[in-house]
């Protein structure tokens, strides 16, 4: 009896312990919620006329969390201040927005939350919810849409702000640096853009990469496009707008000088200094001798000047060809002398490039007997120097053979720099690839309506490898190209300066057309590739 009782009482335990873990099982199967919020209702109702209310609660089905609010949600016209919305860092069925501005009258408002809305469990978001309201006695409902490319670049920026500005009797083309739009929109991550709820009238179009976030223009910071022609509401509803956006070069301005060491002071400036020129105005000694080079990266302007003198402070006039010029002003003491420091252009020379010598100095001569060149069986290289004193650099220039090892000497006192410094002792070491390991594009240009144009070869990063200018029909060589993706871009360069010229908004003029071949092309080892370019 108890040995059947045992065993009834095991198989009952069993039971439980099966049905136990079946339910934990069940809890924690079903699906996945990929449901977004509901909008369930708002206080004043969305859509509402009349609208007097400082503060709106819109409430959803579950709770809700903001992402990224700052960035997403755009209230159009803008506020100054921006209203407070609720909640941020945290969760809340409801979203509260407290006005902290003056409503404009009979103005139709549109505060767009992009994708911020997001629920508070799975992160499933509502997109591009909209609460509209006017203050009037109708909501305005004209819209417009459009587009967003970059002048240059392949790939448009995420996040530019799209902007109408009311064209009225007190409209200017200068209202972009110190007003706000009348109407604001944002790309988020798209190139695409929208208004809604837009009134009658005339606008101008125009979209800002605006770093700030404060609907200003800056352009020391902000790239900027425009349409050309107002905008006519409602008759160009039917329209999509294309705007081209670019980084527009500054006026030029010479910005205070720094002396930095004993014999150089630098030059900052604004815009391009193509014809930048630096006089001393302070009483030097006749024997001053000054040599002015270019930094290869910013824009600065390094004065040297030999010999050192006393003086508690210089005056500079600068100038320039097109009618600038400023008085400027540096303190001025002794300092530490600059020493020599001789670098060179790496340790992989292409065979159709030169190897390139450069120092922190200007380079004054430089002595070609007591430098050797080998290679690698040790044998002498012959070789002559070019030294371009502008760009302070000096090309070693000889015969190159593919795979091949290179040692240079250069002898103590082989280098004179401008202020006096010689050199120790230099080795470089540096060699040639096999041809086969380089590969080469044939390019064919169709279609060209004028010339020249500018073809260039990018990386994937969009920096230019090499670029050739065509002046008419032809194909055009790439050769030496390392294996890699390579991007054509070609500029259809106007005005014949053999660069890229963006657009001036004042000035009403938009940036040097671009074209990109649609598709990366795969160089590789020992290829060759013929590549035609239909350009529209």
């Amino acid at each position: 009896m108890n040995k059947r009782l045992n065993m009834l009482l095991s198989t009952l335990l069993l039971l439980i312990f099966v049905v136990s873990c079946a339910k934990k099982g069940s809890i924690m199967g079903g699906e996945k919620d990929e449901t977004p919020p509901v909008f369930i209702k708002a206080f004043p109702p969305n859509f509402s006329t009349n609208f007097k209310a400082k503060e709106i609660r819109i409430y959803f089905d579950e709770y809700i969390k903001l992402k990224e609010a700052q960035k997403q949600i755009i209230v159009s016209p803008p506020m100054d201040p921006k209203p407070t919305i609720t909640p941020l860092g945290g969760a809340s069925k409801f979203i509260k927005i407290k006005f902290l501005d003056t409503l404009l009258q009979n103005t139709t408002y549109s505060i767009n939350f992009g994708e911020s809305i997001e629920d508070n469990n799975e992160g499933n978001a509502q997109p591009f919810f909209r609460y509209v309201f006017s203050t009037g006695d109708f909501l305005d409902s004209l819209y417009i849409k459009g587009t967003i490319t970059d002048a240059l670049k392949k790939q448009v920026e995420p996040n530019i702000t799209v902007a109408l500005y009311e064209v009225d009797d007190t409209y200017a083309d200068s209202l972009v640096f110190n007003t706000v739009p009348r109407y604001i929109t944002n790309t988020l991550d798209s190139v695409g853009f929208n208004f809604y709820n837009l009134k009658k009238g005339k606008f101008k179009l125009i979209a800002l990469k605006d770093q700030a976030g404060n609907y200003i223009y800056e352009p020391k910071q902000d790239k900027i496009g425009f349409y050309e022609e107002i905008v006519s509401l409602p008759e160009d509803t039917a329209k999509v707008f294309n705007i081209n956006i670019f980084k527009e070069t500054l006026d030029f301005k010479a910005l205070l000088p720094k002396q930095v060491s004993k014999n150089e002071i630098m030059f900052p400036y604004e815009g391009e200094a193509d014809s930048m020129r630096v006089k001393l105005l302070s009483n030097a000694p006749d024997t001053l001798k000054t040599r002015i080079i270019a930094d290869k990266e910013k824009d600065t302007l390094h004065y040297w000047f030999t010999p050192f003198f006393e003086a508690d402070s210089l005056v500079f006039e600068v100038s320039n060809s097109k009618n600038y010029l400023d008085t400027l002003v540096t303190r001025f003491k002794d300092q530490y002398k600059d020493s020599l420091q001789v670098s060179s252009s790496g340790t992989i020379l292409a065979l159709n490039k030169n190897f390139t010598l450069s120092s922190n100095t200007p380079i004054d001569t430089i002595d070609e007997k007591r430098i050797t060149l080998t290679d690698k069986d040790t044998l002498d290289v012959p070789f002559s120097i070019a030294l371009d004193k502008a760009l302070n650099e000096a090309e070693l220039i000889f015969e190159k053979t593919e795979n091949n090892r290179y040692s240079m000497t250069i002898l103590p006192e082989s280098i004179l720099d401008f202020v006096g410094n010689t050199n120790d002792t230099i080795s470089f070491k540096f060699i040639t690839k096999k041809l086969a390991d380089y590969g080469t594009i044939f390019l064919t240009l169709e279609n060209v309506k004028t010339y020249p144009v500018v073809v260039q070869v990018t990386n994937e990063k969009e920096e230019v490898i090499t670029e050739k200018i065509a002046e008419n029909q032809e194909t055009l060589t790439f050769d030496y190209l390392e294996p890699a993706k390579y991007y054509i871009r070609v500029i259809f360069d106007s005005n014949a300066n053999g660069k890229w010229d963006p657009g001036n908004f004042l000035k009403g003029i938009q940036p040097e057309k671009v074209s990109y071949f649609p598709e990366a092309i795969d160089v590789r080892s020992n290829w060759e590739i013929k590549q035609t370019f239909i350009l529209e």
